[in-house]
């Protein structure tokens, strides 16, 4: 793994750290084929129960790396470019897919295909000064990693339209009032309270979490009688299991359950 993104797996937990701080994580081809790299491992580790994206230095992601884009442009045409979008898909598709809980801890810019990167996330947690803009039109184009798919998804189609439309920036309470973020922390304990949610997915049912995570994805495009089929299947591929059984003794025992979403502290928002 090069250094322009850093992964640190325990107990259970991936962190991934875009790091290259002094162009605020701009992502360039190198740290594009690290995540290439990266993604696809941590998809095969069955050990890893839940993922951290954040960045280094104060930043989350500015977006694409426009002098990169500047130098390599004389040698695009309209197919080349079109190839070079679809090289980053795969992995993006990954993340977005991912079986297991992404979290993003976004401290500062999440710009352009970083604002992407944010959406590919289960839980978005983000500091007071987080900002979140589709910048896209200010350089004459459209929207790239994946926000046309998970961004309606996210606030409906018409605030989706102005965010996209307008390139204005949005900050860290009103992404919250629009259901980007889910909960603001301090910045000094933010990816803190990252871990804490990641840890207790580690201890939760493998089989449940990928069933409710495939089953909303799905719910959106899907019809009434598709989706009560599809809590019937997960629901008995979910009561099939060790982990349910014994969930159910520790529920009639009066014992602490094994999966519990921690607590947040008044004074950490």
């Amino acid at each position: 793994m090069n250094e322009t993104v850093l992964v640190d797996v325990a107990d259970g937990v991936a962190t991934i750290t875009l790091n290259r701080p002094q162009a605020r994580n701009a992502l360039d081809a190198q740290m594009k084929d690290a995540l290439a790299a990266l993604v696809p491992s941590i998809v095969a580790d069955d050990a890893v129960r839940a993922v951290i994206l954040t960045g280094a230095g104060g930043a989350f992601c500015a977006g694409g790396d426009l002098r990169g884009m500047a130098e390599v442009r004389p040698t695009m045409d309209f197919e080349r470019w079109q190839a070079r979008m679809r090289e980053f898909q795969p992995w993006l598709t990954q993340l977005i897919e991912l079986d297991r809980p992404l979290i993003a801890a976004v401290d500062g810019p999440a710009y352009g295909a970083g604002f992407g990167l944010a959406l590919a996330a289960d839980v978005v947690l983000a500091s007071p000064r987080a900002r979140f803009c589709l910048s896209f039109m200010k350089v004459g184009l459209g929207p790239d990693f994946g926000a046309m798919y998970t961004l309606p998804r996210v606030v409906g189609v018409q605030r989706a339209k102005e965010l996209m439309l307008s390139a204005r920036e949005v900050g860290a309470e009103e992404a919250q009032r629009l259901g980007l973020v889910m909960e603001l922390h301090p910045e000094d304990r933010l990816l803190d309270r990252a871990r804490a949610l990641a840890r207790s997915f580690v201890d939760a049912s493998p089989v449940a979490v990928r069933h409710i995570k495939q089953d909303v994805a799905r719910s959106l495009a899907s019809d009434l009688p598709t989706m009560l089929a599809l809590e019937a299947e997960h629901q008995a591929r979910c009561f099939d299991t060790a982990y349910q059984a014994d969930a159910v003794e520790r529920f009639l025992a009066k014992q602490p359950p094994r999966f519990q979403w921690p607590p947040t502290h008044d004074d950490d928002r």
